[in-house]
Order: C-alpha cells, then structure tokens, then sequence
C-alpha cells in the first residue's frame, strides 16, 4: 500500500509539471521547493527508465514517454475522483486517442475511420480539426496520434511521417432531384453547360480536375467555389449548381434521395491518408483503426 501511495504522490507532481511546464511555477502552485519537486521527478523518471521531460529554452516539454506518463496519470486521477463508477466496471481502464483532421476533410469519411471505438466504454476519442501545418505540428509534439487528411505532406530522408494510404474516393457530378433531366447527358456537355459548384483551387481535388477539363478543351462555369467539403454539400443541397464531389461525402442525401448522381468523372480520384510518426510507444488504437479500416477499403 505504501509503494502505491509513493508512485500517486509522484504521478501527481509529474502532472503537475507537465500542465505548468516549468519546474518553477509547479513548485509555488504545490507550495514545495524547487529542488525538492525536481528530486521527486527524478525518482519517478527512475522508477520508469525513462526522461519524462527535455528543456527547451526555459521551459520543460514531454518526450514521448512523458506524453504516455500524463495520459496513464490522467486515466489513474479520473479513476480515484469517481470510486464508484470504478467499482461498478471492475477491470475496465479507459484509454484516450487524440485524432487531427484536415479542417476541410468529409465529416463522413472521419466518422467512417473512428467507427470501431465509437460506443465502446473504455475509450475516449479526441477530435480535433484545423490546418494541416498545425496538425503536423501537433503530431510531432505528441499531443495527437495520427492525422486524417487529403494532402500528403513533404517528406525527404529526413522526414518523420510515415503516410498511410486509407482508400481512394470516386469524384461525381452531384445535384438535386431538380436536374435529374440532365441524366444521361454526355459529362462533357454537362460540364461545358451546368454551372458548377467546385473545390478551391489549392486543393488535389481542384487540380485534377482543372487537369480534365482542361485536357477535354471545356471552359467550366464556376457558380461557387469553397474549401470545405461541407460546405460543397450544402450549396449542392441549395441546388447552387453541380457539384464535383466524392458521393462519401453525401452519402446520407444521396441515400435518402435530397441529392442525385448524375455521373463518375473518370480519372478522377479522392484520396485519403493517415499520417503518423515512427514512435517508440505507438498508441496501440492507431493500428487497430488501420488495420480495420483498411480491411474494409481493400
């Protein structure tokens, strides 16, 4: 009972000098003395075998062992501050993945990835959206465990992604109900006549398909343009024009008949990936989401 009572004391302090970030604001908020608080680190970090913290500048920072620390710690304090439901699930530990996803990514597609965890009781999924150059940035200070995203990243030999390709999405002609006249018409001619709803311009999606219709000598009507992949399925919704979309991505509207597939654009492809970094300690759930997911997508 004892040695449980030291490594709690200990794990607290640690804690508390991940979310302080310095030795020296840990200490005053614990009321202990600086040399005190760092020989408790000390004695944790060699109970463990491992440095929990680097210094940066002024500053101390997890390395990746640090980061598996605070989330072990997190898990134990959530444990202790709710005995009962503790109790009541004997043998059940809860554990966390973090997910980052390209702002602009189809919602449908990230659901599609995190499906397995969703429901089950001893995992807690983070999401978190935003730019692809923070995300990376994220990923690299171990703050996420993999990135949902369209775009690869740079890489070189010194590059510490390791990119996973997820699946390969068709690209249609979506509308509304409204259009379905226009079925069957040649996709050309519906390309060089429809007002069309289109990814902005610094997308891949936006690329090739610049490429197609540029190879096929069709000047394109651009009704509305957006970063978004939600956003290109509201002005499809708001019949704004023709969108050029994945069908994932309205695939509940396309199942429930509010939208319609008037064609595939052929050589015209989505792709989605996850990144991650070769880690010492890789979150195991990474490679159970990869494994399932891709097993569903061959």
């Amino acid at each position: 009972m004892e040695a449980l009572q030291l490594n709690l004391h200990h794990l607290r302090l640690f804690r508390a000098v991940a979310r302080d970030g310095t030795l020296t604001g840990a200490a005053k908020a614990l009321n202990l003395s600086q040399s005190a608080l760092s020989t408790q680190i000390k004695t944790l970090e060699a109970a463990l075998g491992h440095d929990l913290f680097e210094r940066r500048g002024r500053g101390l920072v997890l390395t990746e062992a640090g980061r598996i620390a605070l989330d072990h710690a997190e898990a134990i304090f959530r444990t202790a501050e709710d005995l009962s439901a503790t109790l009541k699930n004997t043998g059940t530990a809860r554990k966390a993945l973090r997910v980052g996803a390209l702002a602009t990514l189809s919602r449908n597609f990230q659901i599609g990835f995190i499906e397995p965890l969703i429901g089950r009781s001893d995992v807690e999924v983070v999401l978190r959206s935003g730019a692809q150059p923070d995300l990376l940035r994220a990923l690299e200070a171990l703050a996420i465990d993999v990135v949902l995203t369209n775009l690869v990243p740079a890489r070189d030999a010194s590059s510490p992604y390791l990119v996973h390709g997820l699946s390969e999405q068709p690209v249609s002609l979506i509308a509304t109900p409204s259009a379905s006249g226009l079925m069957g018409k040649a996709l050309p001619d519906l390309l060089a006549s429809q007002p069309l709803i289109l990814p902005t311009p610094e997308s891949a999606l936006r690329a090739s398909f610049d490429a197609m219709v540029e190879r096929l000598g069709i000047s394109a009507r651009i009704a509305a343009e957006a970063d978004d992949m939600a956003m290109l399925r509201l002005l499809a919704r708001a019949n704004a024009g023709l969108a050029v979309i994945p069908p994932i991505v309205v695939r509940d509207e396309l199942a429930s008949g509010h939208l319609i597939e008037l064609g595939r654009l052929e050589g015209i492809r989505e792709e989605f990936f996850a990144i991650t970094l070769h880690r010492r300690f890789p979150n195991p759930l990474v490679a159970d989401l990869l494994t399932v997911f891709k097993s569903k997508n061959p």
